[in-house]
């Protein structure tokens, strides 16, 4: 079973069709915005769907906490397990 983590990563990777990079590539405490893996506000809509809809956890797009969740890999990874075990 793939973990969180990877699961995540993968999923940034198929979502925004990052074909040159494998989730090795991708460093779990790094911003996922600006430095870092370097995504833009398009890709952060494109990702936000794909995690509410992949994960099956609520969003709101329009919350300072939502994009806090969305800082790097594991700050997503801790939301995604907090609505799993709740």
């Amino acid at each position: 079973m793939i973990d969180v983590e990877t699961e995540i990563k993968n999923l940034i990777i198929d979502t925004l069709y990052l074909e040159d990079i494998s989730p090795d590539d991708i460093f779990s405490d790094e911003p996922l915005f600006g430095e870092g893996l370097g995504l833009d506000s398009i890709d952060s809509l494109e990702l936000g769907l794909a995690v509410k809809k992949h994960f099956k956890v609520p969003l709101d797009s329009d919350s300072e906490e939502t994009r806090g969740h969305f800082f790097s890999v594991n700050t997503l990874k801790t939301f995604i397990e907090s609505h799993k075990n709740s």
